[in-house]
């Protein structure tokens, strides 16, 4: 199953359009390395500042047959709007002046000084587009786990596209496949900013430390907004409720636990079309070790591994298989 990019723009690529110079595309290349799913994700500006409403159809129009000298009743579809907001996250970093004047080249210390913020935002943001909700917490945006949040049998309701796993308690764990488009689902940004980290180098500043007392540091602002927005959730599956504990023994006997393929296969069929934006599918390490173990164990051509760029891809079904470690161990079952 062939899923195609199509000319949606990822982070990188509105990050090239908004910033001439090409540095903050150089700061979305090194957080494309540390979080894949940088590297799939459509994004979209804002409509209407660091907000974004979008209209949503809910239910399609009546169509009557009709007899001859007869009419038929108007319809119209149903639509719902929704309004989705970015979240702000920053950070400073304070690097003490007389280290990095000992460096011989001071610009690429500070860069590789800057490394470990760009990393512990990045960590931060997957973990809000997984776990963000916002009516815990105001400051950020709702993430994934907080919209396919039941299970449910009606096709009208989110829930139809949440797959139980099986498990119980608190050691559970999810899978995401998701279709990336602006039709379907994207990443947000505020109307008329640039896409991504801005990274704001406010030069030598007098700083304190933590008994209060002054010394002189390099100061840089780290800024980051961004939201997410769901337009047609009938096109992202969450197959919830993966027992951890269960998946330890899949290289023993073909696949313990939740079969993992068959889950697979269970998603995939909740789609409405094939062809709909980008497809991945995201997983933490210990389900993808598992994941490849079931296969390894039993006879399967869904489950394949190809060189990409000189780097192995894992993918079912023609659709490429992420890592994302944000992705917990200990979710509560979902009801």
């Amino acid at each position: 199953m062939a899923i195609l990019g199509g000319n949606n723009p990822t982070l990188m690529d509105v990050a090239r359009r908004t910033d001439g110079n090409g540095k903050i595309a150089k700061i979305v290349e090194m957080l494309s390395e540390q979080n894949a799913i940088l590297d799939d994700m459509v994004f979209e500006q804002c409509n209407s500042g660091h907000t974004h409403k979008t209209t949503v159809r809910t239910g399609l129009p009546e169509a009557t047959w009709r007899k001859l000298y007869e009419g038929v009743p108007s319809s119209k579809s149903e639509t719902e709007q929704i309004q989705d907001s970015c979240g702000m996250l920053e950070t400073y970093s304070e690097i003490d002046k007389a280290l990095a004047d000992m460096a011989p080249d001071k610009a690429a210390f500070l860069l590789s000084e800057s490394s470990s913020f760009l990393e512990r935002m990045n960590i931060e943001m997957a973990d809000t587009l997984i776990y963000g909700n916002e009516k815990k917490d105001t400051a950020k945006f709702t993430g994934l786990a907080a919209r396919y949040c039941t299970l449910s049998t009606d096709e009208k309701k989110i829930g139809f596209n949440v797959v139980d796993g099986g498990g119980s308690g608190t050691d559970n764990t999810s899978i995401y496949i998701l279709n990336w488009g602006t039709q379907t689902m994207h990443g947000l940004y505020p109307r008329g900013s640039k896409a991504g980290i801005s990274v704001d180098f406010r030069g030598q500043q007098t700083v304190r430390d933590a008994s209060n007392k002054k010394y002189e540091a390099y100061v840089t602002h780290y800024k980051w907004d961004m939201g997410f927005c769901v337009r047609d959730w009938r096109y992202g599956v969450r197959i919830a409720n993966i027992d951890v504990s269960d998946l330890a023994g899949s290289g023993s006997s073909g696949y313990a636990g939740a079969d993992l393929i068959n889950l697979l296969i269970t998603a995939f069929g909740k789609f409405p079309k094939a062809d709909m934006g980008r497809r991945v599918i995201y997983c933490n390490r210990t389900v993808m070790t598992a994941l490849n173990l079931q296969a390894a164990n039993r006879s399967t051509l869904a489950l394949k591994v190809d060189e990409v760029g000189g780097k192995p891809v894992t993918s079912f079904w023609g659709v490429p298989i992420r890592q994302v470690d944000t992705i917990k161990n200990n979710e509560a079952a979902v009801a």
